[in-house]
């Protein structure tokens, strides 16, 4: 891991060209699959800049995806954008303290999908390059001198997906399962014994640190069933969210379990185009 930082720059500007490259094809209709999203489950939390022990409590999640296939090769390759604000609220064992923490996040991927066809339907396989950025904060009011923990990570990886068409009687179903692995990046963090007045003052030595396996882990996975009614899509599913990281005598570990529930849609911009028999229309799901 001679040079993490180059590494990342590259893959960014891999997934960035892919991003110019999305010119429309005028006989192409590409519909935009867009999904709100609540999530609520358990958490458990440990930042040991702030404690050393585990606190456990309830997760909060409201979301926003966008999916749309690619304006060039819209049959083989995708686009994903996935928005994310997150409240979790946990206390220690002793149930007499409180940690809360706040989490933005934000992914942008691309995806070159497979079709296989099988009874039910054509079997899809989706693969690409990601770019992620999450940011917050933990804060434990309890603590005299450390309050509070910020937490930023900017990383580059990869997303995965599978996914199957189904009926359950008259409702069409997409069973899908969806990974975010981050591979290389970097991410914020003080010393053990470094406190944000100390950064303040100018002390900012080593507080970017190269994420990599050795470094940190995170993984991102969520199982959905989206129940076509209508027009409209109810997205039924299970996300588990792993957080782990080792620096400097600090560790981290998030990990999450969250029920979720969403509703969204296809739509098309036709900009003045008629849809006729020479119009094809390729949508990202399936």
């Amino acid at each position: 891991m001679n040079n993490p930082a180059l590494i990342l720059a590259l893959l960014i500007a891999a997934t960035s060209l892919l991003a110019r490259a999305d010119t429309a094809d005028s006989t192409i209709v590409r519909p935009a699959m867009m999904m709100f999203s609540a999530e609520v489950g358990h958490t458990s939390l440990l930042d040991t800049y702030l404690t050393p022990i585990t606190y456990g409590g309830v997760s909060s999640r409201l979301a926003f995806e966008h999916n749309q296939a690619f304006g060039r090769r819209p049959s083989t390759w995708t686009r994903q954008l996935t928005l994310g604000l997150t409240y979790d609220r946990t206390r220690n064992p002793a149930r007499n303290n409180t940690i809360h923490a706040l989490m933005l996040d934000a992914r942008w991927s691309a995806a070159r999908r497979w079709r296989l066809p099988t009874r039910v339907g054509a079997f899809q396989l989706q693969l690409g390059p990601q770019i992620a950025l999450r940011g917050g904060v933990f804060y434990d009011p309890a603590n005299s001198n450390n309050v509070a923990n910020a937490k930023i990570h900017l990383s580059a990886g990869l997303q995965a997906a599978a996914s199957l068409p189904i009926r359950l009687g008259r409702v069409p179903i997409v069973l899908r399962y969806q990974a975010s692995l981050p591979v290389i990046g970097a991410f914020f963090s003080p010393e053990y014994d470094q406190s944000y007045y100390e950064i303040q003052l100018g002390n900012r030595e080593r507080i970017v640190r190269p994420a990599w396996w050795g470094t940190r882990f995170d993984l991102d996975h969520t199982l959905s069933a989206d129940l076509q009614l209508g027009a409209t899509l109810l997205r039924l599913g299970y996300r588990n969210l792993i957080e782990r990281s080792h620096v400097s005598h600090i560790t981290t570990r998030v990990t999450t379990h969250a029920f979720v529930i969403g509703l969204g849609g296809e739509w098309m911009s036709l900009s003045g185009r008629k849809i006729n028999p020479n119009t094809k229309i390729i949508s990202a799901r399936y």
